[in-house]
């Protein structure tokens, strides 16, 4: 949830952590802050809001006379997304032990923090913060006797939760210790310097070799060395791997935000996903995969779960799967799942979809079913993240890096890997004829093309309708079948980044409560693409325009009877109905962004939200 950055190196470290902060500031950006080490001495400047108050601090701390930071090569620093204490200055990272001597950056929670804190200010420990991060600083100061590694291993013994802290000491020169519990953590190593960080991003424009650290480990680095123990200090040989990803591609690439761009990526995010697992023009190849055919063939059930816009994702997938290869399939939101006592088992196939492979509560719940039995599948686009390591199996979404927050091409990219093995498990389970395979498959290879085409189709037609409605104070979405996720995760885009109130409903719902929230100013978004529900569709658009309500209608072009009813309609490309939602949630991509940059908002750092969800 939040960024960590860590250096160790011969270069001046202040705009390298700086830089690095920059590019992980879509974990967290309510305040930040950094730690420096020099000739036995550490300074630390924080500030509240984002990076660019901390650049500010830093650049008034020279100016009133204090000196600049930049002669020290060993330094931490932290973007944070608040969970424990309100957005104040001392919450900021890194924190520090009473003394001054031991500074860390955590990412996560810490669940036994109020025990241990108990305990440490009994001890003498004076606590400056309301964080649970700050625990961490005192419990390793606690265990110090002039060795951090051992100091680090004895405090990762005591602590709860699911976090990942990076740990300085004064009297420990060019030498971080890091720790990995559930939460994200890299290693970056260049030449005579190394880095350990959130996610590669942080270091990309420095070195592009990276060492993963996996769960349960701890890690200390050098200028050019990294070691890696397990929890008791036993090593661990690991090897170094070479990132592929251009440090350009954090970029905005001439477009006006993050989000804009990644809208427009969205093409090739799902034709690399599609990529090799169409070799032909009769079937799926899902070999990377590594689920056996014969498991395939005879699932019992599939069981899907995720958050957000992933389980919009899911919901797609699970009209798809059951439509094509008639597996019942069970929707669960992954929050609820890990709550409840699941009947789950041997036969099913659990999916769990998390772009980041490190949502929380969809691990938790990925964890659950396997543990009772249950195969185990996960759709995640970060390869070597916490999910692929959890899983039976991993299906990757290779929508390369997304920088804004709300999800946008891993969306695409989620729903046609749910495509693909929905339509690989029909395959195997015989309940499509050759022919409608054949269609299918080469109705999904022209997706790429068709994403392009309703871009330019309909950023004009929303602009329009942004601009006449973007003042409005309440939307409502409708939509049926497999047009009701698009639904959602258009009504989502709209709350998270315009901050308009939203509701999303069922069409055929829509008079058992909704219909009184309907008056002459209200704007109703219908997905009305061709489907064998649209009559009934455009039987509920009728109704809401009978009470006044302003509709808008996203419809398939050429659609005849669509149009007639209402008030205003976008048209996307035609493609087979039960993949409409690949270029249907498109135009609402494009309205929440007009909307939103119509109200001044910032699209690419909606407030209160994080891209990646560490935490419960």
């Amino acid at each position: 949830m939040c960024g960590i950055v860590g250096y160790v190196g011969a270069r001046p470290c202040e705009e390298l952590l700086l830089s690095g902060l920059e590019k992980l500031e879509y974990r967290g950006y309510d305040s930040a802050g950094l730690s420096m080490l020099e000739d036995g001495k550490v300074e630390s400047v924080h500030a509240v809001g984002n990076l660019a108050n901390l650049r500010a601090a830093v650049a008034e701390r020279a100016a009133n006379g204090a000196g600049a930071l930049t002669p020290a090569n060993t330094g931490i620093a932290h973007t944070r997304w608040a969970t424990h204490g309100r957005v104040t200055e001392e919450n900021a990272h890194p924190h520090d032990d009473s003394s001054g001597q031991v500074h860390i950056v955590l990412n996560g929670i810490v669940e036994n923090h109020a025990e241990l804190r108990k305990r440490l200010q009994a001890a003498g420990e004076a606590f400056t913060s309301d964080t649970d991060a700050e625990v961490v600083a005192h419990l390793i100061a606690s265990h110090y006797e002039d060795d951090l590694a051992a100091a680090v291993r004895s405090s990762y013994a005591e602590l709860r939760g699911h976090y990942a802290f990076v740990a300085m000491h004064a009297a420990e020169p060019d030498r971080l210790l890091g720790a990995r519990k559930e939460c994200p953590l890299v290693a970056g190593i260049g030449e005579g310097e190394t880095f350990l960080a959130s996610a590669i991003p942080a270091f990309l424009g420095d070195t592009r070799i990276a060492m993963p650290i996996e769960n349960g480990e701890i890690v200390e680095i050098e200028a050019g060395e990294v070691r890696v123990t397990d929890a008791e200090g036993a090593p661990i040989e690991r090897a170094y791997e070479e990132v592929s990803w251009d440090a350009e591609t954090a970029e905005k690439g001439g477009f006006e935000t993050f989000m804009l761009k990644e809208i427009h990526e969205q093409a090739d995010a799902v034709a690399e996903t599609l990529a090799d697992r169409l070799p032909g023009d009769q079937g799926v190849d899902l070999s990377d995969v590594a689920l056996e055919d014969e498991f395939l063939r005879n699932l019992r059930r599939v069981v899907i779960v995720a958050c957000g816009t992933s389980y919009h994702a899911g919901l797609i997938g699970r009209y798809a799967i059951e439509e094509w290869a008639r597996v019942p399939v069970e929707m669960d939101i992954a929050s609820e799942y890990r709550y409840r006592n699941p009947v789950v088992g041997p036969g099913d196939l659990v999916i769990g979809i998390t772009q980041s492979g490190e949502t929380a509560d969809t691990l938790a719940a990925m964890r659950l079913a396997r543990d009772a039995g249950a195969k185990v599948l996960t759709v995640t686009n970060i390869m070597g993240s916490q999910a692929t390591r959890d899983a039976d199996a991993v299906l990757y979404t290779r929508a390369g890096l997304e920088i804004g927050v709300a999800a946008t091409k891993t969306f695409l990219a989620q729903v046609a890997a749910m495509y693909v093995l929905g339509l690989r498990i029909a395959e195997l389970r015989e309940t499509l004829l050759p022919a409608r395979i054949a269609e299918l498959v080469a109705e999904l290879k022209a997706l790429p093309v068709k994403i392009d085409e309703t871009l330019e189709l309909t950023e004009e037609p929303v602009r329009t309708v942004a601009a006449a409605h973007s003042q409005q104070n309440f939307f409502l979405y409708l939509g049926r079948h497999i047009g009701l996720p698009v639904c959602l995760e258009g009504a989502l885009k709209l709350k998270e980044i315009s901050y308009i109130p939203t509701d999303a409903y069922a069409a055929g719902e829509m008079k058992h409560g909704p219909i009184a929230l309907l008056d002459e100013s209200t704007p109703v978004v219908c997905i009305a693409t061709d489907s064998p529900v649209l009559e009934k569709v455009l039987s509920n658009v009728e109704e809401v325009r009978a009470r006044g309500a302003q509709t808008i209608a996203v419809v398939t072009a050429g659609s005849p009877r669509a149009g007639e009813v209402a008030d205003e309609t976008i048209e996307v490309a035609a493609t087979d109905w039960i993949l409409q939602p690949i270029v249907a949630v498109l135009p609402l991509q494009l309205l929440a962004y007009d909307i939103a940059r119509a109200r001044g908002l910032n699209v690419d750092q909606p407030r209160n939200l994080a891209k990646t969800v560490t935490v419960e």
